[in-house]
């Protein structure tokens, strides 16, 4: 009877824990529809994140949700951020694509607490915007005859998204943005820029390639990982 009394509770510990859990920064981990593939362990991966960004990054995120959701599809992704909560496709490949994910919602978390120091002196703009006009040269000369001023536009636009995504692709993109940004899905808008140079700085601790490539970028982030240093405009 005990034993049995034993495997009862061992069964509903397990079953509550696949369901989700609380990080010991108080994040709540939700599972709503398991990860498809059995190699990742989700717990060790929220583990990681909690324990490489720094806890005033973390702040603003209360809840990670495990599911499948319309806007995965419509929005052609597999993971967003609204409203503290970051929400995860189950698709996941690895824990390394899992984490990459989750650092890169974090990094849109970032925004509205810090975004002020992120944006407001207009020089991360400025060198996204460099970037985009040396894009655009590139593309001009491989046929893709599009305005310039379609390139000087920071902000989202689903017209321009769409355009890199179908006409130029992903994967031509990937070689033809090397040099310029640190992956094809920074050139979407500003606020990618930064959320793709935040993933690559935790992602890659030799940030040599990141200080190179985007100054501007490197020292936001270098900066951020300090609360005293915010009031630093350099």
């Amino acid at each position: 009877m005990m034993l049995q009394r034993y495997i009862l509770q061992r069964h509903q510990q397990l079953l509550e824990k696949q369901m989700g859990f609380y990080t010991p920064t108080g994040i709540h981990v939700y599972v709503k529809d398991p990860i498809d593939n059995e190699n990742v362990d989700l717990e060790k991966v929220v583990v990681h994140l909690e324990g490489t960004l720094p806890e005033h990054l973390l702040g603003e995120i209360e809840m990670i949700i495990i599911g499948n959701f319309p806007e995965f599809e419509r929005r052609k992704l597999n993971a967003f951020y609204d409203g503290g909560t970051i929400y995860v496709s189950p698709d996941q490949d690895s824990n390394d694509d899992l984490y990459d994910d989750l650092v890169h919602e974090a990094a849109h978390s970032v925004e509205q607490p810090y975004g002020a120091f992120i944006y407001q002196n207009g020089k991360l703009e400025q060198e996204f915007l460099e970037k985009r006009r040396a894009l655009h040269k590139v593309l001009w000369q491989l046929d893709y005859k599009i305005p310039e001023n379609v390139f000087l536009n920071p902000e989202y636009d689903e017209e321009f998204d769409m355009f890199l995504l179908d006409k130029v692709g992903y994967d031509k993109l990937e070689t033809l943005t090397q040099g310029i940004f640190v992956s094809p899905y920074a050139v979407t808008s500003l606020q990618e820029y930064f959320a793709t140079g935040f993933t690559e700085y935790f992602l890659d601790s030799n940030h040599s390639y990141l200080k190179q490539l985007s100054p501007q970028l490197y020292k936001k982030l270098s900066l951020l990982q300090d609360p005293e240093k915010l009031d630093n405009d350099y």
